[in-house]
């Protein structure tokens, strides 16, 4: 475990952290899919992602659910965080985009460390600053945004985490994290592929370089 810690965040964190992270915490795998996270799940390990993206979505009770952002390597989830300090349920989903490795670090050592190490101090509030950016970017895609905005900007994401313009996902899919009907995405998808922005295939999407 250490040595995926040094790989991941040694230019983050000092010597004695990633020994104390590698002495306490559990590594975990989990494939493509997998729910890591579910509403109202008491939260007492934060995870640090090694590897993969996940994708964190936000309950909406009138509607399901919506997509927050994605988390990628070496990157954690301030929501969950955020639950774990407080001692609150999880008010969040967090499902596994591809598949990946993740370390799980116990609360109480969240908080000592917090205290004791600069660079953990560092890394958790420019965790939580970097997840509320994008979290107003999501608010100012559903206020300000046209939808075919928002689905281009969705598959420029997937394409960016996924490190390929090839997307495997089906209308559906898409339709659920954008939080619309699969008739609305499948009408702007074709939109887009006649501006030669994509090209639509049987089972993916290949977004133009």
């Amino acid at each position: 475990m250490k040595e995926l810690l040094k790989q991941t965040y040694g230019y983050i964190f000092e010597e004695k952290l990633i020994d104390e992270i590698a002495q306490v915490s559990l590594l975990r795998d989990f494939k493509e899919g997998d729910i890591l996270i579910d509403f109202g799940d008491s939260i007492r390990k934060m995870p640090l992602l090694i590897t993969g993206a996940i994708k964190i979505l936000r309950e909406d009770f009138d509607e399901g659910e919506l997509l927050l952002y994605f988390i990628e390597k070496g990157d954690t989830c301030a929501m969950t965080m955020a639950c774990c300090m407080g001692e609150t349920k999880s008010e969040i989903r967090a499902v596994a985009e591809t598949n990946g490795v993740l370390i799980m670090i116990p609360v109480i050592k969240m908080e000592e460390w917090l205290g004791k190490y600069k660079s953990w101090r560092n890394y958790v509030f420019n965790s939580y600053n970097n997840r509320l950016k994008e979290m107003l970017s999501a608010i100012d895609n559903l206020a300000f945004m046209n939808m075919d905005e928002r689905l281009l900007n969705y598959l420029q994401e997937k394409s960016k985490i996924n490190n390929s313009n090839e997307i495997s996902a089906t209308h559906q899919e898409i339709a659920y994290d954008l939080h619309t009907s699969r008739v609305v995405v499948s009408r702007l998808l074709k939109a887009l592929e006649n501006k030669g922005r994509i090209k639509l295939n049987r089972a993916s999407i290949v977004l133009s370089k």
